[in-house]
């Protein structure tokens, strides 16, 4: 299993796809954005690395594998 870090933004994203597969990712705070990506079991980098820009990376990666899936 790959170890996920705050640079793998597409993969991020497929794995919080597959963990709340009906979520809309549009309507997730921030903060809980950070906090459900830092408890998938692939993640493994410093929580604290985290910034707008990457969390904002993710969760378009998200948006974009929820939209082709629904």
């Amino acid at each position: 299993m790959q170890k996920l870090n705050w640079g793998n933004f597409e993969d991020i994203g497929i794995a919080l796809y597959e963990k709340f597969p009906d979520l809309d990712p549009a309507n997730v705070r921030f903060t809980d954005l950070h906090k459900w990506i830092t408890e998938l079991d692939e993640f493994d980098d410093d929580p604290m690395k985290s910034n707008e820009s990457k969390l904002e990376a993710i969760q378009m990666a998200w948006i974009e594998e929820y939209q082709d899936n629904h």
